[in-house]
This record gives C-alpha cells, structure tokens and sequence, in this order.
C-alpha cells in the first residue's frame, strides 16, 4: 500500500502531525462545505490499488473508516446504516437462505445477515484486500462474522464474481462505496450492469438492495434519484427509503428492488423480527421502517420527475475524487 496524501489539520487548518491532540480530518463535502472530526489519533493510512484509505479514532464517533476522502462507517453509529442495508430486503424475503454482498469490506453488512436464522451461505465479495485486511485487524466488533463458517471472503470485482458464478441468490446487496469519478465502484450503479450482471443472478423472488448516497433535501439530486430511476427501469418493483446517519451529516438513501412484490406492513415485519433473527436490532422495527418510506415533498417530486439513467457514459459523481481520476 502506498503513502496517502495528509488528511490531517490542526485546529487552524495547517497540516500536522498525526498524534497530535489537536489534530482533525476534514471531509470535503462540496466546494463550499467541509465536515470536520477532531482525532484521537490515526490508526491506518495508505493508498492501494484501488483507493486511498484511512482508519482514524475519532473523538466524537469512535473508529472511522475513510475511503477516497468519504467517510464510510463510523464505530459509534455504524449500526444505523447497516440495519438499514441488510434488514429490510432479507425481512420483505419469505426464506433468504444466500446473501451475495458486493463491497462490505469492514463486515458490517456480513455481521448483520448473519443474524438471520434462515441463512446458510453468505458471500462477501470485495474488490480490495487492503481494505479487508486492516478492517479484520481493528475493527474487533466484526470479528466473529468474518471468522463466521457461513461468510465466504471473495477478493475479485463483483461485476466479474457474478458474471462467473454459475449460483443464484435470494439477495443481492451493494455495500459499495459512493460513485466518485475515478473511484471503483461507479459502474456498479449501472443500467448495464443491473440488467446484464446482477439481475440474472437473482432467485426467482430474490431481492437487490443497495445504498444510493445522500438523499438529504439539498443533496438527493446528486445521484439517490437517477439511481433509483435507473433500477425502477430493470426491476417491476422498486422502493426507497431514508434515515438520518449522523457521522454523514446528512440524510441518506436505499433502493430495494425485485420482480416480486416484496411490501410487508409494520406488523409483519415485527413479528418476523422477533421469529427470525438471532439477538436484538438497535435501530429498526416495523413503524420506523413504513416512516422510512415516506418522502418529504421536494425529495418526493424530484423522485417523479427524474429522468437520468446512470451510464457509464452518462454517470453522475458525488463531490470527490477517486484514485484513478488522480493519477
């Protein structure tokens, strides 16, 4: 793994070095705005193949997954987002018994299928081993699902590990990170993609549900809705939902698609909670989730009106840059 460029800021915005008490990391979330966390210290850094990577104890929300400038999971409120990946598409399934996730690499989404009784096989397929590597060695929370002997650890780029795989699955999963121009992950998001790769790969009822970015008022227009209207274009089925994530300092979006109707009320959803899944959800149940899907005007008529099919040659990015587009 290479040397990352400093993340690093003290408290007047100057560069610093990595222990020192007062030193931040600032996430650039558009060309006016900045999100800053003051540190602890810096665990992991370092630029591979793919992306450029941190791991940083933040004061406020515990240990920090950054990718490509973004932060992608923080200790302190990880849960919230992962329940929200996982739960919903594997409780709207009648039996999932096998879990593809593609990205996942900290193994959040991995810990949070397993919970379900039903399942017998989850594969987890991300393109980065440095990722998976260091996120086995300090995120401890994790480590039980990825000694788990129903996860599979597949290093390859999941558009290949599903065009190769002869299995299907009742649930596809993107855990991936945001589309930033030359990060790994943006044809991942596409018309193609979906229906060419992914969508053959589905069971009969199989459900895919993936994370779709911010889906704030201000923000929702950056790639939430042309993701959802580029799903809905695939699937006969498709659906959004919402929930604040507080280390995102915004909103943010998932789609959840199938062929099937899949739409289960608050009460059923409960029950199959309480049925299926082994110990206790911090963040989901029934009620919240029916709420989730319920758009406030502005985010809801910009959900109706869009247009954009995302392409690989007609793609939209999120604020950012990925390795590739810096080199």
């Amino acid at each position: 793994m290479g040397e990352a460029p400093q993340v690093i800021y003290d408290v007047n915005g100057q560069e610093t070095d990595d222990q020192n008490q007062d030193s931040w990391f600032e996430e650039v979330i558009d060309h006016d705005l900045k999100w800053s966390f003051s540190l602890n210290s810096v665990l992991h850094k370092g630029i591979s193949e793919y992306q450029e990577i941190a791991l940083l104890d933040t004061q406020r929300f515990g240990k920090a997954l950054v990718i490509d400038g973004k932060m992608q999971s923080a200790e302190l409120d990880e849960f919230i987002y992962h329940e929200c990946l996982i739960h919903p598409p594997l409780l709207s399934h009648p039996n999932p018994k096998t879990v593809f996730i593609m990205g996942g690499g900290e193994g959040s989404a991995a810990r949070e299928a397993l919970k379900h009784k039903s399942i017998e096989r989850v594969i987890m397929c991300d393109i980065d081993q440095e990722v998976v590597d260091f996120c086995r060695q300090y995120l401890t929370v994790n480590r039980e699902a990825f000694s788990h002997k129903k996860l599979h650890l597949v290093i390859n780029c999941a558009k290949a590990e599903l065009e190769k795989r002869k299995d299907k699955f009742d649930i596809i999963i993107g855990d991936l990170a945001d589309p930033v121009e030359g990060g790994p992950c943006y044809q991942l998001y596409t018309k193609s993609f979906y229906e060419k790769t992914l969508k053959p790969k589905l069971n009969d009822n199989g459900i895919f549900v993936t994370q779709a970015g911010p889906a704030g008022i201000f923000t929702h227009k950056e790639v939430f809705t042309c993701i959802y209207n580029t799903i809905k274009q695939v699937f006969k089925y498709a659906m959004v939902y919402t929930t604040h994530i507080p280390s995102f300092a915004d909103t943010w979006g998932w789609v959840m698609a199938s062929d099937q109707p899949f739409s289960i009320g608050a009460e059923k959803m409960d029950k199959r909670i309480q049925a299926r899944i082994d110990g206790e959800l911090l963040y989901l149940n029934g009620d919240w989730f029916q709420s989730s899907t319920i758009m406030n005007k502005t985010v809801s008529q910009s959900l109706q009106n869009e247009t954009h099919v995302y392409t690989e040659e007609d793609a939209r990015f999120i604020h950012g840059h990925g390795v590739a587009k810096r080199i």
